[in-house]
């Protein structure tokens, strides 16, 4: 838990600003409770029991302006707590998306990363919060209270401290019991996080088998795992009841039993009822929350946390919002190499591409064909270092993929999927984060070469806001083109990147890249594409071809099939092609 101490500190640092204007709006909130009890007994002595009502109604008129100046303290600190909670869930996050994509990259695929992604990151966030208005109420609840049983006597503040420090200090005791029956609900959490991610993403497997019911138990087990322990947290309830019985009520009945001694002594009746007041409308509930909000919010921030920071990557490993390293200009030494490469979706899966081996030149231009579903894009996925093969090796530019760095691979391959991304900002910004600091003049050269120069013009120029839900499929896989155009990586890999196109513009930017210095690897979603390649890969979920499209032609009928070609070859082959789900159709 030291780790989520410092970092918990770090966080809190970072923010003192907010955290003194907080303070500062804090204390103004609490101005009703700490004079409540006081204008109460003044109310009451000096005014009602005094005969002189008119005194008592101008005390309780004073309380009504203090609780007017601490709505006004409630509404600003709340309005304050979104300024020092959500830069705390911002950092987490970066630390969670560099840890899970540092681990996929050194093939530890790890599903529990979307548990902690998703509802980890958010439970953080939202208990972080509710820790700190807990703590900040208690602590300026609790002062305002003391100081007014101060001001009515010192008997009396010693009278609900010792029970309120008994309740405290049963609390604390009990503390490392509920941390550590919280840290067992978050492992189980991930269990069953992994165990659903497995059995849905295996479940066709899993129907095909037969194994539903083995499957459902397996599951069912971690279900029952997380319920066993989610009771053994409930129990802890009885543990903070006693605190609350302790700290909390308590000081009523001693009031209440020495308030004849107390008369004696010189209280008034006002006097005790103020102190009445502070104990039920300061000390109760400040308490209540203290007890409630740390064992319920409180725990879960730091066994969560703590979690989180176990598999995240470290605060300084890439600071927040730095670049990715920029890629060297060298273009050479691109060759692709695959030697043996397995791949299945899951350990029980048949395998998608078995004992593949593929040697792809540098400066090559290879087009990949098959039908829909046959491991396309998979292949893709794996040249380009996001997926890893169950066996065998892939290389590019002559070193590992598999252990190789997101910077690493930045600087080797550049990846164009079907879904464009394409994320809300400056055009400038949306073309130039694969190469930061790009020069304006080469953007320009660069479009011109791809013949999208009227797309930027007409999106609006380099400093026009881009939205994605504003722009068309199309526009959006263009824009992913030029700023792949404008990697230096020497290996471009387009996985139907040009789907949304019309022909023509594909023909045109296909031509393009195989221009540019260094090898690029095409997954075509028209066969056309393989007309303008050197070589063609076909994967018909048997075997994998390698040749030119003639080539493919003469020893291949899966091939000749795929393109459209029947008992009379066509007098133009290029006006075949397949559609996107891979069955072949024809353009007149």
């Amino acid at each position: 838990m030291t780790t989520v101490v410092g970092v918990t500190r770090a966080a809190l640092r970072a923010r003192r600003a907010q955290l003194w204007r907080l303070a500062g709006w804090s204390a103004a909130e609490v101005l009703p409770a700490a004079l409540s009890g006081l204008f109460t007994a003044r109310a009451v002595d000096s005014g009602f029991l005094a005969g002189r009502p008119g005194v008592g109604l101008a005390w309780l008129a004073l309380l009504g302006l203090a609780v007017l100046v601490g709505a006004a303290g409630t509404n600003r600190s709340y309005a304050l707590l979104g300024a020092v909670v959500e830069p705390f869930r911002d950092d987490l996050l970066r630390r969670v998306v560099r840890g899970a994509v540092a681990g996929a990259a050194g093939g530890r695929a790890d599903d529990a990363a979307v548990a902690r992604l998703t509802h980890q990151v958010e439970l953080v966030r939202d208990t972080y919060a509710g820790l700190l208005m807990v703590v900040r109420g208690f602590l300026f609840a609790l002062g305002a209270a003391v100081l007014g049983l101060f001001s009515l006597a010192a008997p009396v503040a010693l009278l609900v401290a010792v029970p309120v420090l008994a309740g405290l200090g049963l609390f604390a005791v009990a503390l490392p019991v509920m941390v550590a029956r919280q840290r067992e609900y978050v492992l189980a959490d991930e269990q069953l996080g992994r165990a659903v991610v497995t059995a849905v993403s295996g479940h066709r497997d899993v129907t095909a088998s037969g194994a539903r019911d083995q499957v459902t138990g397996w599951v069912g087990g971690s279900v029952d795992a997380q319920a066993r322990v989610e009771r053994r947290l409930a129990t802890m309830a009885a543990t903070r009841s006693l605190s609350l019985a302790l700290g909390g009520w308590l000081p009523v009945p001693a009031l209440l039993l020495a308030a004849p001694w107390l008369v004696r002594q010189g209280l008034g009746p006002g006097a005790l009822l103020g102190a009445l007041v502070y104990v039920t409308r300061g000390v109760q509930p400040a308490l209540h929350s203290l007890v409630q909000g740390v064992a319920a919010g409180g725990l879960r921030f730091a066994v969560t946390l703590d979690r989180l920071l176990r598999t995240a990557a470290p605060a300084d490993s890439d600071p927040a919002g730095s670049p990715l390293p920029r890629p060297t200009p060298q273009r050479t030494g691109a060759g692709l190499s695959l030697r043996g490469v397995t791949f299945r979706y899951g350990p029980h899966a048949d395998p998608v591409l078995d004992d593949l081996d593929l040697e792809v030149p540098v400066g090559d231009h290879l087009v990949i064909v098959g039908a829909s579903g046959i491991g396309k894009s998979t292949l893709a996925g794996l040249i380009a270092g996001v997926l890893h093969p169950q066996s065998g090796t892939v290389h590019v530019g002559g070193s590992p993929v598999g252990g190789a760095t997101p910077g690493e691979l930045a600087e080797r391959r550049v990846l164009i999927p079907q879904e464009a991304y394409v994320f809300t900002g400056t055009l400038r910004d949306n073309l130039g984060y694969l190469t930061p600091g790009v020069p304006d003049d080469v953007v320009d050269r660069s479009a011109a070469r791809l013949g999208l120069t009227g797309l930027l013009t007409r999106l609006g120029g380099y400093d026009a806001m881009l939205r994605p839900a504003d722009l068309s499929a199309g526009e959006r896989q263009q824009v992913a083109l030029l700023r792949a155009w404008l990697s230096p990586a020497p290996l471009a890999i387009l996985d139907e990147a040009t789907c949304h196109l019309d022909p023509a513009t594909e023909a045109r930017l296909e031509t393009a890249f195989a221009a540019r210095p260094g090898t690029l690897v095409v997954i075509a979603h028209r066969v056309s594409s393989a007309l303008r390649a050197r070589r063609v890969l076909l994967l018909d979920g048997r075997t994998a071809l390698l040749d030119t499209h003639q080539g493919l032609l003469e020893r291949s009928a899966a091939y000749r099939a795929l393109v459209g070609y029947g008992e009379t070859e066509p007098s133009d082959p290029a006006t075949f092609w397949t559609a996107s789900d891979g069955t072949p159709a024809a353009r007149a």
